[in-house]
């Protein structure tokens, strides 16, 4: 029996003027592993909320068609009901986290499954040690890094033992080596897995096949081997161009200065003598391991966080988009939103936004587009205050392939108006955009 069976899906939001699903049929099979790929906002998310019975139940709007998981019908059995048969990762783990206490949330989902009581606190330590996360067991989850928290959040999926995973963007907050790691643990649990990735080629060197979805329809549904020949270019998989990694930062005017900073959360040390120079004309990326203090240098570069030692210099006007920028959007409209930073000047509001790709999107609602287009919002939100020093955390998280391209020629066309630190696991896009790199490196002075 098919693990999950869809037929004639088409699914429309409350209030959307079109589905975001239309006539999606397909099966998925025990132990198969599928990635899903496609734009930012074309359905792709929302075909796996209906596979984990969120759609329609949590989301509302109008269902039409069938999904039967397991031999539930989704229409009869709401998700609470198909807990022990299905378990998701969602693209904003800051939304998933319950409990303050690792290992706490990490047991509430087999507390909520039944569990018997004897096997909860095992299976609880042995999903943190497998998603390399069972040094953080006694941390409270608001002092993790997004990439900790990912980790964790992903443990607590695989204590359940679900025979349907559901991964949407599951590696967008990792570096690679974790990004890998964890999806060749996906891979290996033997469960059917659907991984949603804007990293394609994490996803293509592992799957079984392919879905490609285009508009909220399924336009290529194929064999790896297959879709390889059919995908658009910039899904395929590329390496990334090496960047110079040495203390030489350019002749540009310095605009930001951090000398020998060090920063703790109470009693842990996160950085301790790190230096960076900024200048005028030059994109630097910032890489390093999850939880190494990548965050931590940049909010102080911006000024958001005071260094326990060292000094700090700054030239002109700074803005910093944040890892999350979905959690600060504050308006109703797209337009009043981008208009925040210059005095509710939507001229410049409207150009912003046509900057990044959503001229049209003036009246729409910042809680009613996709992830992505939610970055591109936060982006039209500070890229028009034409600061002097710009810092981007994380900023393809939940964007699309084709969109990365565009967003490394904007900021490179734009470099010489400013200095531009990006914070990114992505080493293809930081490839294309850097002029150089700074790697963090855990318990180690860095220099740059």
């Amino acid at each position: 029996m098919a693990v999950a069976e869809v037929s004639g899906l088409t699914f429309r939001y409350p209030g959307a003027t079109s589905p975001a699903l239309s006539d999606v049929s397909l099966r998925v099979e025990p132990g198969e592993v599928v990635a899903v790929l496609g734009p930012s906002g074309s359905g792709k998310s929302t075909l796996l909320r209906a596979l984990a019975g969120l759609v329609p139940h949590f989301h509302g709007g109008r269902f039409e068609g069938s999904v039967v998981i397991a031999g539930k019908d989704t229409r009869r059995f709401r998700p609470a009901d198909l807990a022990g048969d299905v378990a998701t990762l969602f693209q904003d783990p800051e939304d998933q986290v319950v409990f303050g206490r690792v290992e706490n949330e990490v047991a509430f989902g087999l507390e909520n499954i039944g569990t018997p009581p004897g096997q909860i606190w095992p299976r609880t330590h042995a999903a943190l040690a497998e998603a390399g996360a069972e040094r953080l067991a006694e941390r409270r989850t608001e002092t993790l890094s997004a990439g900790e928290l990912q980790r964790v959040c992903l443990a607590a999926v695989l204590a359940l033992e679900p025979t349907l995973l559901l991964l949407d963007e599951p590696t967008s907050q990792l570096d690679p080596e974790g990004a890998e790691q964890i999806l060749d643990l996906a891979c290996e649990l033997g469960a059917a897995v659907l991984v949603s990735e804007q990293r394609p080629a994490l996803p293509l060197g592992r799957c079984d096949r392919v879905l490609f979805v285009t508009d909220g329809r399924i336009e290529i549904d194929a064999t790896r081997d297959e879709a390889l020949d059919r995908l658009p270019t910039e899904y395929l998989p590329r390496d990334a161009h090496r960047l110079p990694v040495d203390s030489a930062s350019g002749e540009g005017d310095v605009l930001a200065r951090l000398a020998d900073v060090t920063f703790a959360y109470d009693s842990r040390t996160v950085l301790e003598g790190t230096s960076l120079t900024l200048r005028r004309g030059e994109v630097v990326a910032l890489t390093g391991p999850n939880g190494v203090g990548k965050t931590t240098l940049a909010k102080i570069a911006a000024g958001l966080l005071e260094p326990k030692s060292g000094s700090v210099e700054r030239r002109g006007r700074c803005c910093y988009l944040s890892q999350d920028p979905g959690r600060y959007l504050v308006k109703d409209r797209a337009e009043d939103e981008a208009a925040l930073a210059v005095g509710g000047d939507k001229d410049r509001a409207s150009r912003a936004l046509a900057e990044v790709g959503l001229a049209g999107f003036e009246d729409r609602h910042p809680r009613d587009v996709s992830s992505g287009e939610r970055e591109r919002l936060a982006l039209a939100s500070v890229l028009v205050a034409d600061p002097d020093v710009l810092i981007l955390d994380e900023p393809t998280r939940g964007v699309d392939p084709p969109r990365k391209v565009e967003l490394a020629a904007q900021l490179r066309r734009d470099a010489n108006r400013r200095a531009t630190l990006v914070v990114t696991h992505d080493l293809v896009f930081a490839g294309d955009v850097a002029d150089r790199g700074i790697a963090l490196k855990t318990k180690e002075r860095a220099h740059a």
